[in-house]
């Protein structure tokens, strides 16, 4: 419980902090103490509507409701804009205000039930938010891998699928009346530092994989558009810069980031855009931090003119939970609560997962602060969405048959089972001692503290599970197990499971040890120190190594990086596999591949680093590119010594490449406003925005790829761009990921890859002023051991 009094309007109103330190309304008649009149009344109202959700009509505008049927708004023949403009027309100052927030207040009047925007739809619906509820005809639903596992893919259809999976079950719950429509998901932000606890829920470093995995999911979740209607909503998250939560004394509410324009466009924006491009997403959600001394929920060129403008956002706007009151109350942004709730409707705000507007936007009204009008705009904005959503409809539309039988259903599990397969990404394999025989490998010890887990598969975010299937369980189905978990629980204190462990090895014809991480050790408001195995894990590790009688293999189960250098370089652990966090069905994936039921085609989607890297710089510093003796971030700044690269994997079959085709090894670009501020000898380049790039021819890579060893198996193919060096001042890129494409190969076949690639797309460089440019020069592209270059000159 985390109470807080605003000494503002002498009254108390109290939070309930939850285990994702998010907050919402606490209704205790003790905090309803004498004040202003208008506020207690409003307070009481809000906890009303929150304590009666199960009383909420289920659909506005049920045609049986005498209220509403004659009502434009309700009338689904008139345009979307039209009708949203006849119901904000029709609410008064203060029904207004109380749409303003999470748990919307109902406006009984128009036959309008209350209605709860926050929920949660990470890698399955969740019931982390206060939308969805578990229980009855729904007792769990799909619980994918967690994003940085689903990640590691590669792979686009799936990530698609998956969310086309979930907004099926999304929309079952939805018609069942314990769900809502509107989910707080995709979490897009870039894994700067190895140490971020909700790194886990993300698609890893590289801000291009990012920005393909937020287009794909959100596809899936928001169906195909069609005369823009909307299967769910989903939301573009935490904009932006986040990715920090509670590190060395320093907190995600009071953090200031101190980012340039350059890492802004190349880096840490780049997954927003594309959501809201190529996604088409329906709501982005600004975040916590401030971004160069401003709260990004109060920035007006983030918001207003970037988010909206720029990137034409058909949507709404919503704050993290409580980040008005957050840059009001602990960063001390306005003076006033009313300039808060002012400052962040101005800047583009449309909704507050918390009561801050619902409480101060009247009294900013009256002072002048803000208009009515603005208050429309922000409404109309939410609005939209539950028009396109068909919430205004009645119980009408393509999905209004979904129900229990669509939730949970065998398909669904075995895509969950499918996802686990292709997330995992294997890392050592001496000897070619995986996969096991079930022949020869009868007993396996199952030995380590995340050997026979459940929830811990799931990561965070997560909701109720169908079913699990533990490693243990998994294994058991190949072969006779002896268990041992050699410590409890991950933070290994002691080793007094240890002989134990070690006998179980000695005894089996393979040992596999589930170690790694859990929400204990990486978490929202949780984030790591270091990079090694917690406590006596590595120990542990080591020491049954030492006993086993036959091969070793390591399973690590962790959102971020761990520096396992221990167990790579040591001879006698045979194997390494990282399984992330993998869902419900991860110890069946995890046994799957360690007998050869699948063949592990999972690559990292994020450097793995030594123990050391984090030693010289710490996490609040946001620069991306090396600088003396600062290290650089990710692997497209970072050039030192690393346990794993990003996009490594390995195979139980090999892959070659070769180029099919004689690609375009030169391309003259032009710009329509040639002169020395857009092209001249220093810069030795042209603006992207000052380009004719539709006139630019595509360049298309024709990659074959053959599959030369014994396994069917699948491969991706990744090309990066490493771009000449010329006069762009603060460059420091080593190379970029321009576009990856996921291929299955028969043993012994070949399929060829096209990639086509485009100048303006995939050759532009952002300089110190967060403008982007095509150098001209000698572009390398690299595709596997392949590298071929292209040659870009301007066209005078």
């Amino acid at each position: 419980m985390k109470t807080k009094n605003t000494n503002i309007t002498s009254y108390t109103y109290k939070y309930t902090h939850t285990q994702h330190s998010r907050y919402k309304m606490s209704c205790n008649n003790n905090s309803l103490l004498s004040g202003n009149k208008v506020v207690v009344i409003l307070v009481f109202i809000l906890c009303l509507v929150h304590s009666s959700e199960s009383l909420r009509p289920l659909f506005a505008c049920d045609p049986a409701n005498g209220l509403t049927r004659t009502l434009r708004f309700c009338r689904v023949n008139v345009p979307v804009h039209k009708r949203v403009q006849d119901l904000i027309g029709r609410l008064t100052l203060q029904e207004k205000i109380r749409l303003l927030v999470n748990n919307a207040a109902a406006v009984p009047r128009l036959g309008i039930g209350g209605y709860e925007w926050w929920s949660e739809a990470l890698h399955g619906v969740s019931d982390v938010g206060p939308g969805a509820k578990f229980g009855g005809a729904f007792p769990g639903a799909t619980s994918f891998p967690q994003v940085i596992t689903t990640a590691a893919s590669f792979n686009q259809s799936l990530w698609e699928e998956i969310g086309r999976v979930v907004s099926d079950e999304a929309r079952a719950m939805y018609n069942g009346g314990v769900a809502g429509l509107t989910y707080w998901s995709p979490n897009v932000n870039i894994l700067r530092d190895p140490r971020w606890g909700r790194g886990q829920e993300t698609p890893g470093e590289d801000p291009v994989v990012a920005g393909k995995y937020a287009a794909s999911y959100v596809r899936g979740l928001q169906g195909n558009g069609a005369g823009n209607r909307l299967k769910v909503a989903a939301c573009c998250k935490h904009y932006t810069a986040y990715d920090l939560d509670n590190w060395n004394g320093v907190d995600r509410f009071h953090f200031n980031a101190k980012v340039t324009k350059q890492d802004l466009e190349d880096t840490y924006n780049v997954p927003f855009k594309s959501c809201v491009y190529e996604g088409k997403v329906a709501s982005v959600m600004c975040s916590y931090n401030q971004v160069n001394g401003k709260p990004t929920c109060a920035d007006e060129n983030l918001l207003k003119n970037t988010i909206r403008g720029q990137w034409r956002l058909n949507g709404y706007i919503v704050s993290d939970c409580d980040s008005v009151d957050v840059f009001f109350n602990q960063q001390h942004y306005t003076t006033t609560p009313e300039e808060a709730a002012a400052a962040s409707i101005k800047a583009g705000l449309d909704l507050d997962c918390g009561p801050f507007l619902a409480i101060f936007t009247e009294g900013a009204v009256k002072k002048g602060l803000l208009t009515e009008n603005d208050v429309n705009l922000a409404l109309a904005n939410t609005i939209t969405v539950q028009m396109r959503l068909g919430m205004f409809d009645g119980n009408l539309g393509p999905y209004a048959n979904l129900g229990p039988k669509d939730v949970c259903t065998p398909a669904h599990q075995h895509l969950a089972l499918e996802a686990a397969h292709q997330g995992i990404v294997l890392l050592k394999n001496s000897g070619r001692s995986l996969p096991l025989s079930p022949r020869r490998h009868r007993t396996v010890a199952v030995i380590g503290p995340n050997s026979d887990v459940t929830e811990t598969m799931i990561g965070n975010y997560a909701g109720k599970a169908c079913a699990y299937t533990t490693p243990l369980q998994g294994i058991s189905r190949y072969a006779k197990t002896l268990h041992q978990e050699g410590c409890a629980g991950v933070a290994c204190a002691g080793n007094q499971g240890f002989d134990a462990a070690e006998a179980a090895a000695r005894q089996a014809d393979a040992t596999v040890l589930v170690m790694g991480l859990d929400q204990s050790i990486e978490a929202e408001t949780r984030d790591r120190t270091g990079l090694l195995l917690p406590g006596y894990q590595q120990n542990l590790v080591t020491r049954v190594a030492q006993a086993s009688r036959g091969p070793v293999i390591l399973v690590l189960m962790s959102g971020g990086p761990i520096d396992v250098s221990f167990a790579k370089n040591d001879p006698r652990v045979a194997a390494i596999i990282w399984a992330g966090y993998p869902g419900q069905a991860g110890g069946a994936a995890i046994a799957d591949i360690i007998f050869g039921a699948a063949n592990p085609g999972g690559k990292l989607p994020m450097t793995w680093y030594p123990q050391d890297y984090v030693t010289k710089l710490p996490m609040t510093i946001m620069a991306m590119r090396a600088s003396g003796n600062y290290p650089g971030r990710t692997y497209r700044f970072y050039k030192g010594p690393v346990v794993f690269p990003f996009g490594f994997g390995l195979s139980y079959t090999t892959f070659t490449h070769s180029l099919a085709q004689s690609p375009l090894a030169q391309l003259s670009v032009s710009s329509y406003k040639l002169n020395t501020a857009i092209f001249n000898s220093s810069s030795n380049s042209i603006k992207v925005s000052h380009a004719n790039c539709g006139t630019f021819p595509k360049m298309p890579l024709h990659v074959e790829v053959s599959n030369t060893g014994e396994f069917d198996g699948t491969h991706t193919v990744f090309v990066f761009a490493e771009p000449p060096e010329n006069g762009i001042k603060g460059l420091g890129v080593n190379k970029q990921l321009v576009a990856f494409e996921k291929v299955h190969v028969t043993a012994g076949a070949k399929r060829t890859v096209k990639v086509d690639i485009e100048a303006c797309k995939h050759l532009g460089v952002v300089d110190e002023h967060g403008m982007r440019r095509i150098p001209m020069g000698e572009h390398k592209l690299h595709i596997g051991d392949l590298k071929h270059t292209i040659l870009v000159q301007p066209q005078l």
